[in-house]
């Protein structure tokens, strides 16, 4: 049974090769020096967390988590996402009334897969956590860096759509009144089933009227009139709010000069079960899946005892990576072959290329078998055989 699973992996799990390395380290070392410049600070939290802590403030389906017991019995998860542990951390440790903090990270995260095995049971996240500006500077802060991060990787034509959870509740409870009832249709739009919703709100007893203003929620899409419809559409003082603070994040977003990438979308609905304000989502031309995600979650620090406004997003490298065009390799690759006589010269000349910035690798001949099959992996090869000065050619 032993031989049968020799070089099987865990359902969900993924070995990273070469050259898959080294585009995503690219790709994040590029994030994370844009994220220091605007201020934010990097750190870590452990890998394993207590369930009953994060694992519970997390908003991750429990069936997900990965589970395991230390020796005293305490259940431990593995962290499904990188908010909670940060909302712990700042919690405890760093936040002081008054003083916003500005943190980010670069981890990987752990999520059970049940029966969906071409998905990623461990992915590596970047992202960011403003806490303790409650303002929508803030909001439009966090947005803005994301889209110049991904600028900064490369990414050229992407969309952000935004909504706003405050604004489809306070719609949602003022015609359906109750939370079982407002759960299923919160539902169909995580599910983007728009069919299912459409047919749904027919079957519901309701006014033609209450009806009408359901369906139209599927239309408030665009640019900043689709703002001023969500005005007309809501009746109630926590739609109002919600739509000046959606007024106030375009009008910050357009100072920041980021408009053009941006896409109101009031269903936007997120399966991140914590976001009370502004939540959205970034989508790339042509590829179907989402890249990354975001919003204000302001009650989640409460439940470390410490209550705080905080937002921020996260973008998952392993799906930017293939967003982004194949782009060609600029580091170039040099192999210096030798016999053991020219050892010293050949160390000398890959010092020499080394300290140039090329990635040089050294390789005694007798190491290698299929010569033709092994250089064939470098942009340029140096043969230093035999005696000095009866090298052979260069490739």
């Amino acid at each position: 049974m032993a031989r049968l699973f020799m070089f099987e992996k865990p359902l969900g799990m993924r070995d990273t090769l070469p050259n898959v390395y080294k585009a995503k380290r690219v790709l994040r070392e590029t994030m994370m020096n844009e994220i220091e410049r605007w201020g934010y600070e990097f750190i870590e939290t452990p890998t394993l967390e207590y369930y009953e802590t994060v694992g519970a403030a997390s908003a991750i389906l429990d069936q997900q988590l990965f589970k395991l017991l230390d020796r005293e019995g305490h259940t431990l998860v593995l962290r499904p996402d990188m908010t909670a542990p940060i909302a712990r951390l700042a919690a405890s440790k760093l936040y002081m009334e008054g003083c916003p903090l500005r943190l980010a990270y670069a981890a990987n995260v752990f999520r059970a897969q049940q029966r969906e095995g071409g998905r990623p049971a461990e992915f590596e996240q970047v992202g960011v956590e403003c806490i303790g500006d409650g303002t929508m500077n803030a909001d439009a802060e966090v947005i803005s860096l994301m889209i110049s991060a991904l600028k900064k990787v490369g990414l050229c034509q992407f969309t952000v759509a935004i909504g706003h959870i405050g604004y489809v509740n306070a719609l949602f409870f003022d015609i359906l009144g109750n939370e079982k009832r407002v759960q299923t249709l919160r539902r169909f739009l995580y599910e983007k089933n728009y069919v299912g919703y459409r047919e749904h709100v027919k079957s519901l007893a309701l006014s033609s009227i209450d009806q009408d203003r359901l369906l139209q929620l599927l239309t408030l899409r665009g640019g900043e009139e689709a703002i001023d419809r969500a005005e007309e559409l809501t009746q109630t003082e926590a739609g109002f709010k919600a739509v000046s603070e959606l007024k106030q994040l375009w009008a910050n977003l357009q100072k920041y000069g980021v408009t053009e990438e941006i896409k109101i979308d009031l269903s936007l609905i997120s399966h991140m079960s914590y976001y009370t304000g502004v939540l959205f989502e970034v989508y790339a031309e042509k590829v179907g899946f989402l890249l990354g995600n975001g919003g204000r979650y302001d009650e989640l620090l409460e439940k470390f005892q410490r209550s705080s406004p905080a937002t921020g997003f996260s973008v998952r490298l392993d799906r930017l990576m293939e967003a982004i065009a194949e782009r060609k390799r600029e580091e170039k690759r040099t192999c210096i072959i030798f016999s053991q006589e020219r050892f010293s010269e050949a160390f000398t000349l890959a010092k020499e290329k080394r300290e140039q910035g090329e990635h040089v690798v050294l390789q005694h001949i007798a190491g290698v078998r299929d010569m033709d099959r092994y250089t064939a992996m470098f942009d340029e090869v140096n043969y230093l055989l035999g005696k000095a000065g009866k090298d052979e050619p260069s490739c």
